[in-house]
């Protein structure tokens, strides 16, 4: 997962292709627009204002140098990127990698994803959040090339030891109250396991993200494999 500021994307579409022949075709392809400000500051990244339509001429560009067959040449003229009879080298071992779009925007981000996505991530949203960002995008896309036929979307709850007080960083964005609150979800995910899913159509929600807030702490691990993961299978 990567933001589209961080990177060029004829750079960007090199660097993936690469990494997903190394890896024998396992690499999926996350791109957003990119809204941490104090990241880009810290490490000298501009952050444009107009960030959104800088996304959607790198997804436009990635995939297109992708998908432009070997011996023939790949050229964009948009308002942020020109590419001019670029060779379109090297190609990835995937006939297709998979790309990731998230976000909650109610209009160009459901767009994008149905243009340009396989999998649509709605990080912590609502059950009747994430129906209605997956209503928006309309029916899945069926791709030549792609390695699913149905559309993958996501969703995600945070995870934290049900058994055990998380011992929390300094600083305001790891309060031992928002600890405990987000073991109390974890407990919840444990006792609800496939009911907290169910209210999603099954031909929508194929994966659930579980983010571990505590590195050091390993019940959660041992909770979610022996109380939630049975009850998914």
């Amino acid at each position: 997962m990567t933001a589209g500021t961080f990177r060029l994307p004829g750079v960007l579409a090199i660097q993936v292709a690469q990494v997903d022949r190394m890896s024998g075709g396992r690499v999926e392809l996350g791109l957003g627009a990119g809204w941490f400000e104090e990241e880009h500051k810290a490490y000298g990244i501009p952050f444009p204002k107009e960030r959104f339509g800088r996304l959607e001429e790198q997804l436009a560009i990635v995939t297109g140098l992708w998908e432009t067959e070997v011996g023939k040449t790949f050229s964009h003229e948009g308002e942020y990127y020109r590419l001019v009879d670029s060779p379109a080298l090297p190609k990835p071992a995937q006939s297709r990698i998979p790309v990731l779009i998230g976000g909650h925007g109610a209009s160009r981000t459901p767009r994008l994803a149905a243009r340009y996505a396989d999998e649509f991530n709605i990080p912590f949203a609502s059950v009747e959040d994430s129906e209605r960002q997956f209503g928006r995008s309309g029916p899945p896309p069926r791709r030549p090339g792609a390695r699913r036929t149905t559309w993958c979307t996501r969703t995600r709850w945070w995870s934290a030891s049900a058994r055990t007080t998380p011992r929390w960083p300094a600083g305001p964005r790891h309060r031992p109250g928002r600890g405990r609150a987000q073991g109390e979800r974890a407990r919840g995910l444990a006792r609800g396991g496939r009911r907290q899913t169910r209210p999603v159509r099954g031909d929508r929600l194929l994966r659930v993200y579980l983010q571990v807030l505590d590195l050091d702490d390993l019940d959660h691990l041992e909770l979610i494999s022996a109380q939630v993961q049975s009850q998914l299978a």
